[in-house]
Formats: C-alpha cells, structure tokens, sequence
C-alpha cells in the first residue's frame, strides 16, 4: 500500500513539474481576437491533440510584461511596432509574421430608436455627435467608449477616428476607456453607454451580435491596424506548431470569418 502511495504521489509531482505545465504553452493575444482565436486553438486542439492557455489583453501591456520577463510563448499583437520592438530588443525569434489587418466599428446596444439609432455608414460617428448634444443640453452623460489609447491599437485607431471627425476634444467628458477593446466593447453596451468605438472582429462575435448592432469606420480614417505575431526566444514545440497552424488555411478561414483583412502582398511582411 505504501509503495503504491508513494509511486502514485511521484506521478502527480511528475504532472505538476515546470517541465509538464510547459507542455501547454501560454499564448499573448491582442483582445480583438478573443472570439476568433479561442475558436482557432479549438480547432487546433482537435487537430493535434496539444493544448494552449490563452492570455487575451491589450497589446502594448503584453509588450511590457514581455519585456519584464513574462512566460509567453507566442504573441499575437493587433500593432506590428510592437512585435518589431520586441525583436529589436532580441526578445523575439525574428519579427514574425502579418496574420491580419483589423477594422475599426461603432458599437452600440441593439434596438434603438428614432434620432438614437444606429448611424448610417456615411456618417457612422453620429452617435457620438448627438451624445455631445444630449449632454450640452443638460440630458444626461450617455457614455462613449474606448480602449486606451496609452496601450491598446485599437484605443488608437479610435483617437485617429474622432480626430479626423473632430470630435476627440468635444467628446472628453463622456470617454469611458477600456483596458483593452474587448473591455471596451463591454462598455459600450452598458445601460448608460450611447456606443463604443471597438474592434469590428468583436461586433460580428455570435455573443456580442445578438444584443448589439454595429456600422464600419471607413479605414481611411485611422492608422491601419496591421496585426503581426512572432514566437518568443525559447519558444517550445506546441507553440512553433500553433505558429505554423496559423498562418495555414483553416486558420485563415476563421479569421476572415470574424471579419479580418488576410495578409497579402501589400502589407509589410
């Protein structure tokens, strides 16, 4: 009995040892593929039997923490700078690779009416227009939301947006800024929010569509939102396959399908 319990007890320490947790890499993504790349490593876990844990935040923080030392193995930015300075600081195994480029979308709570409804896509920033009216008017403080644009690309792309709208400055008293876009999103469907300027990938997710409705910033408005990801120096051999899985076209399929830009010739590799 003691023998068994003893060899058992080595077992567990055995599964539990840095060694085997290695086995299931950690995965530094960018919020706006929150939907679209949990239903990749799904499919990958169902085509190769390796597990991944997931880490969903905003890309600038993630660049920070690897810096510091952080156990990523892949990561996957929704800015390519900052995969590039990861690798100018040899913190990368080379600059990686271009998997998508991001849209930008007005998000807001489904079923809205009359003067509040959805803008049309001609003019698809008059939400926040007529939330700035409301409140001058002394109607109440209906919220607008955003990732920070300190860290999180598309809290960026959002600034350039209501800039090129001039709207950045009238609209200070009623931003609400999300630690990344996916918090954001969360954001600009609470009760008191008018909408969000969050990640189009996002809006189309089956989750946010059903109580939401949302229209494409033109992309000429912002910066593009080239996404590139790159393996960490000392990346283990599930993460260089999921690396190599992504840029294949079942992968590719699943991005499209939430709405993103495939790489091609035209964008920086």
């Amino acid at each position: 009995m003691f023998s068994l319990l003893r060899w058992t007890l080595v077992a567990w320490l055995a599964l539990t040892t840095p060694a085997a947790l290695a086995e299931a890499p950690t995965v530094a993504a960018a919020s706006d593929l929150q939907f679209a790349l949990t239903e990749a490593a799904e499919r990958f876990q169902d085509e190769t039997g390796r597990e991944l844990r997931l880490n969903f935040g905003s890309s600038g923080n993630f660049m920070r923490q690897i810096r510091q030392g952080a156990p990523f193995e892949l990561f996957l930015s929704a800015d390519e700078a900052y995969v590039r300075a990861l690798h100018e600081a040899g913190l990368t195994e080379d600059e990686g690779v271009v998997y998508a480029v991001g849209r930008l979308a007005w998000l807001q709570p489904a079923g809205r009416d009359g003067r509040d409804g959805l803008p049309r896509d001609d003019d698809p920033l008059a939400g926040v227009r007529e939330a700035i009216d409301a409140h001058r008017a002394g109607q109440g403080r209906p919220r607008i939301a955003l990732a920070n644009p300190e860290h999180a690309p598309y809290g960026v792309a959002a600034r350039q947006a209501l800039d090129h709208a001039g709207l950045w400055e009238d609209s200070a008293p009623l931003r609400i800024l999300g630690e990344n876009v996916s918090q954001a999103a969360r954001f600009a469907l609470a009760d008191e929010a008018r909408g969000g300027l969050v990640a189009w990938s996002l809006a189309l997710a089956p989750a946010l569509a059903e109580r939401s409705e949302h229209v494409l910033i033109p992309e000429a408005w912002h910066a593009p939102l080239v996404q590139r990801m790159a393996l960490i120096e000392g990346a283990g051999e599930t993460a260089r396959t999921f690396y190599a899985w992504l840029q294949q076209p079942a992968a590719r399929e699943i991005l499209a399908g939430y709405g993103f830009r495939l790489p091609d010739e035209g964008d920086a590799r």
